[in-house]
């Protein structure tokens, strides 16, 4: 319970001095790991910043933007973060990386103030007199402010949200309905929700300014905050982390590197989406401990088991980050074996069909490569359990 304290942090504290050096050990990690990967340094990395996990971690998000920019925050005379400043390039010790930011609505309602501190530091350093080869944000600013003809400032904009009273990018309802034909349709609902730029404390339409940052994005990344609800456990890091990268797919033509970091561990934190990807399925999906903890619930355990395999299917569709072996298991486990598919289907039909419905999904989209008697039996299992709902009977 709260009890008598209603306030979550002093959102003129945050963020705070050990977010910004745990922030500052990741970003230099992330930095290294990507370098490693692709042989040079990243120019833009696509960050999300969700409102919660910020609260939870004082703001972790908010400092790893600030550091890839070069970038700190300045306390007044009263202790509060009034402004940012940049870290001069002797200091940095390497180019300033250029973050294009999706915040969701939340974040937007509840950090409105370090909105605006990211917003200063990308248009400081899109003004700073530096060599572009050593400053990404002017070098994609200018280019895009003269390929635009537009000022330099409004080509500057790296904070984007949706308009003022909108939440929510809407990639996951059109994910989980299946009402989408092209990987364009996932891009532009995302585009289309998301596109609007911070600019002098307010949220103004900027969809050209966006997909032009975007076009120069070769990484993605977002923070979980906690195990307990990962990326498969809610349909949301898929519709956020999933939607911009499909985006940056569209509009560069090229897959960015998707990176996820845990807030949950003392080591390594940095993981690939498909290192977490399977990560997740071993420990959840297919752990027994845990599908059967959730079938001690019944319904509503079924339930879950079905929402888990969907959240997955969504890593598919917007990054295509799901291993063939993973659509296996969970046909072998939950529906090719008799028992195990009567006790879901007694529990609840409707989940249990709509489990299979999603695997004949994933084959027919050409996420998994099933064999036709697997196929065929799915598509048996599918007709029964639609009976059975129906309350048709042989």
């Amino acid at each position: 319970p709260t009890g008598r304290n209603i306030h979550a942090l002093d959102p003129y504290h945050i963020p705070t001095p050990a977010a910004i050096h745990a922030a500052d050990k990741l970003i230099d990690s992330l930095l290294k790991r990507l370098t490693a990967e692709t042989g040079k340094l990243p120019e833009s990395v696509a960050m999300v910043l969700w409102g919660t996990d910020n609260l939870k971690s004082d703001g972790e998000g908010i400092a790893q933007c600030l550091a890839l920019i070069g970038a700190r925050p300045i306390e007044d005379e009263l202790g509060n973060i009034s402004r940012v400043e940049l870290i001069p390039l002797s200091e940095l010790k390497r180019p300033r990386i250029d973050p294009v930011m999706t915040i969701s609505g939340i974040f937007r309602d509840l950090f409105h103030h370090q909105a605006d501190l990211l917003d200063q530091a990308v248009r400081l350093a899109a003004h700073a007199d530096e060599p572009i080869e050593m400053n990404f944000i002017r070098k994609h600013a200018l280019a895009h402010a003269d390929e635009m003809g537009i000022p330099l400032d409004d080509a500057a904009a790296r904070v984007y949200c949706n308009a003022s009273g909108s939440y929510g990018a809407n990639v996951n309802h059109m994910v989980d309905g299946g009402t989408w034909d092209t990987d364009d349709e996932l891009s532009d609902v995302f585009l289309s929700r998301k596109s609007f730029a911070f600019r002098k404390g307010q949220w103004q339409p900027a969809r050209q300014v966006m997909e032009r940052a975007l076009s120069t994005v070769d990484a993605a990344f977002q923070n979980i905050d906690s195990f307990e609800m990962g990326i498969s456990d809610v349909d949301h890091y898929y519709e956020y982390l999933g939607g911009v990268s499909k985006s940056v797919e569209k509009l560069k033509g090229a897959r960015p590197s998707v990176m996820v970091a845990d807030a949950f561990s003392a080591n390594d934190r940095l993981s690939s989406l498909e290192q977490m990807v399977r990560l997740e399925t071993r420990a959840k999906l297919l752990n027994p401990k845990w599908y059967e903890a959730m079938l001690a619930h019944g319904y509503e355990g079924v339930r879950e088991i079905e929402a888990r395999l969907s959240n997955t299917y969504g890593w598919s569709a917007t990054n295509n980050a799901v291993e063939n072996w993973v659509y296996d298991d969970a046909a072998a486990v939950f529906l090719l074996d008799e028992t195990m598919r009567q006790r879901m289907a007694a529990a609840n039909p409707h989940a249990t069909a709509a489990f299979a419905r999603r695997l004949l999904e994933a084959n027919a989209r050409g996420f998994w490569d099933a064999s036709d008697e697997i196929l065929n039996q799915l598509r048996e299992i599918y007709g029964n359990l639609e009976d059975q709902i129906e309350g048709v009977f042989s």
